[in-house]
């Protein structure tokens, strides 16, 4: 084989072994708008009580490609009175190889659903301007920094229940 053909098939071999996390697609999943009790909302002082929860969902697609479900409810009262329900499920395809474990669950716990949550933004803006309510526009999350925040409390607490269990395990432990 000449040193051509050899350093093809060795840039190949690294090529194929290289670390890579790209999308594939993004989609939505899953929407819905609801508005419970207009027209009546409609005549109220709008003074709105607003409340965001969201979360992620993944599945394994096939050995190297996975989905993540970025799942946004916004809930909007005025007073005791639903204004209206909005939730998008924005979902993503993304391709990860050759990463380890602790890098491939920031990436689709965190980056992925920074790269998600653009989109779903958008769709719910819009959802919510279709049903002729005031403009809304969530902030940005960095799902990043909640990821490692969360990293981080399972750690502190993973490190107390073992220092619990030492010192009960120190207790039992025969006086001489």
């Amino acid at each position: 084989m000449s040193d051509n053909a050899q350093n093809a098939v060795n840039n190949q071999t690294n090529e194929n072994n290289a670390p890579s996390f790209d999308v594939l697609r993004i989609y939505i999943k899953d929407c819905s708008f609801e508005t419970p009790n207009v027209p009546k909302v409609f005549t109220a002082e709008w003074k709105p009580e607003m409340s965001v929860d969201f979360d992620t969902k993944l599945a394994q697609v096939d050995s190297d490609k996975f989905e993540v479900d970025l799942r946004v409810t916004v809930t909007c009262k005025l007073g005791e009175e639903v204004a209206y329900i909005c939730e998008v499920h924005q979902a993503g395809l993304f391709l990860m190889r050759n990463v380890n474990q602790d890098t491939g669950d920031f990436l689709l716990n965190g980056v992925a659903p920074n790269i998600l949550f653009p989109y779903a933004r958008e769709h719910i803006s819009s959802l919510v301007n279709r049903g002729t309510f005031p403009p809304l526009n969530l902030r940005p999350i960095n799902f990043e920094a909640l990821f490692q925040a969360q990293k981080a409390q399972q750690a502190q607490e993973a490190a107390q229940k073992s220092d619990v269990a030492n010192g009960e395990a120190n207790n039992e432990a025969p006086q001489a």
